[in-house]
């Protein structure tokens, strides 16, 4: 019987992520998930894969805001739930461009001290509406400032495999998924595009092309070849290589680990191997 096993979020895009035992589904994905976000001069996404070091933030979620320690100095910041400004700017995300507001100066200066680079936070408002790709979703659907859609799926089943080809096995951390389910078969959410968890509809509705980032160690910053080297034996197609399924979902709710997995619809199997 298939179960939701872990959940997380990642408050602000690219830094650490926060393990829960339930989540709270918005019209977004899960709350807080990736509702921040850094910014470089030219107001377009800073992320791990040019910036290692975002891997050295850890984050935790209070009253008051994001608890953000920076895990070398054990330095720390709180970012307010809601921003200090009020300027509104235009920022990009891969092709994408949307609405967002600078959080506050201090919070500014304080990444920018620890980065050694001009950067800004910024924060996505309940008006900013971030439209999920037309292709893979109807109207009306939207996301934060994830790469594209609201949520991740990953089976562990799928990183037992992995890490059974490995000569030295990588944490899910590494694929940053927001549910993570048990009691499937390895690479089976590769098919799943219809289930349903806490009585919310999910789809899956895109395989998850993986990059770079997936070979920097989250818990030194320091980056290898795997296991995109290994990846790329077995899961490759269209010159992409692929590990976990995106999703989309109708309602919202609280879903929570041991949440059952109810598979209401499975489509074709991915044509790997095709380069």
């Amino acid at each position: 019987m298939a179960q939701i096993s872990q959940l997380y979020i990642y408050p602000v895009k690219s830094l650490g992520g926060i393990a829960l035992q339930q989540a709270q589904v918005t019209s977004r994905g899960l709350q807080h998930d990736r509702r921040w976000m850094l910014i470089d001069n030219n107001n377009r996404f800073l992320s791990q894969r040019s910036h290692a070091q975002l891997a050295l933030f850890a984050l935790a979620v209070t009253s008051v805001g994001i608890v953000v320690t920076y895990k070398p100095t054990h330095a720390t910041i709180t970012i307010p739930y809601q921003p200090q400004t009020n300027e509104k700017i235009t920022v990009s995300i891969w092709d994408d461009s949307c609405s967002a507001t600078v959080v506050s100066e201090e919070v500014n200066q304080w990444f920018s001290h620890i980065l050694q680079i001009n950067c800004r936070l910024v924060y996505m408002d309940d008006d900013d509406l971030r439209p999920v790709d037309p292709k893979y979703a109807a109207p009306g659907l939207i996301t934060s400032f994830s790469d594209a859609y609201p949520m991740l799926l990953i089976g562990q089943s799928s990183l037992d495999d992995l890490n059974g080809r490995l000569s030295q096995a990588v944490s899910m951390d590494r694929f940053r998924p927001n549910m993570v389910i048990k009691g499937t078969a390895p690479y089976e959410e590769d098919r799943i595009t219809h289930f349903t968890a806490g009585h919310i509809n999910f789809y899956g509705v895109k395989p998850c092309a993986r990059c770079v980032m997936t070979t920097i160690d989250q818990g030194t910053a320091i980056g290898g070849a795997e296991p995109l080297k290994t990846l790329s034996g077995y899961r490759k197609a269209n010159k992409k290589i692929y590990f976990g399924q995106n999703l989309i979902h109708d309602g919202d709710g609280i879903i929570k680990i041991g949440d059952i997995i109810e598979v209401k619809k499975l489509g074709t199997e991915l044509n790997l191997n095709s380069n």
